[in-house]
C-alpha cells in the first residue's frame, strides 16, 4: 500500500534505532551491549533501603563475545 509522508524532522537517532518513512516489509534492528550493575543498583521504591557494605561487581569477562549478531539478517 503506497505511503503519502509529509515534512519529517528528525532530531536525533541512537545507534540502535531504526528510522522509517513510507512503506517496509520487515525491520531488524541491529545493536549489542552488556551492563555491569552492583547489588541494589536496580532497585525501584518510593522507600527504599539497601545497605552494601562490601559490595563488589565482578566486570572481568574471559570470553570475547557473548552472544554474536553475525547471523541475524
Amino acid at each position: 500500500m503506497p505511503a503519502v509522508v509529509g515534512i519529517v524532522n528528525v532530531n536525533s537517532i541512537g545507534s540502535g534505532s531504526v528510522f522509517n518513512v513510507g512503506d517496509v516489509y520487515q525491520i531488524s534492528p541491529y545493536t549489542m551491549n552488556k551492563t555491569f550493575a552492583g547489588a541494589g543498583s536496580f532497585n525501584t521504591a518510593e522507600q527504599l533501603y539497601v545497605y552494601n557494605h562490601r559490595s563488589n561487581t565482578n566486570t572481568y569477562d574471559r570470553d570475547v563475545v557473548d552472544q554474536p549478531n553475525s547471523f541475524n539478517v
